[in-house]
């Protein structure tokens, strides 16, 4: 049998797993190292949170964590985990992915769209898309991609837009996970 989308199916199983790891009593034992990690897990659990198949669980280990930790210290932490991350797939789809992406912007769709939005809405959008989506649980690989692909955000532009979006993200949930 062959799983048309093998990919999405994954990444739901991880919704569901992070969903049991948060709720399950029967894990306390998973819940007490992740808080003996301390700021360690913090740092890890940014890691997770930058990448689309562990967004999920890197979550939920911030939301367990929220309860023990400075919430401000905890968030800038948190955000540098997941800058590491997204700084690896930055450099990844950047280099390693150029000559696809140039392919890419000759398809037909893409250049139709291209031309049809005006370059000063373009940039814009191509921003507050990309900036929504990392700073949010989703999978940051598509708001990464957006920015590597786009000549005008430089490597030290993108470290900055990814830090700041990453910890106010982060920053967010461990506000939800103290108030749970």
């Amino acid at each position: 049998m062959k799983i048309k989308y093998p990919k999405f199916l994954l990444l739901i199983f991880s919704f569901i797993g992070a969903y049991y790891l948060f709720q399950s009593k029967d894990l306390s034992a998973v819940h007490n190292v992740i808080l003996n990690l301390g700021y360690l897990g913090t740092f890890l659990s940014g890691m997770f949170f930058s990448y689309g198949f562990s967004a999920a669980i890197g979550t939920v280990m911030f939301l367990i964590l929220a309860k023990s930790q400075s919430i401000f210290l905890a968030s800038i932490i948190g955000g540098l985990g997941a800058l590491c991350t997204d700084l690896l797939i930055f450099n990844i789809l950047r280099y390693s992915f150029a000559d696809e992406l140039r392919k890419l912007s000759k398809e037909k769709l893409v250049r139709e769209m291209s031309k049809k939005t005006p370059h000063k809405i373009k940039k814009y959008l191509l921003l507050i898309v990309a900036g929504f989506i990392i700073a949010s649980p989703l999978p940051d690989e598509i708001g990464v991609s957006l920015l590597a692909a786009s000549r005008t955000v430089s490597q030290r532009m993108f470290i900055f837009i990814a830090f700041l979006l990453n910890t106010v993200g982060i920053f967010i949930i461990i506000l939800l996970g103290k108030m749970l």
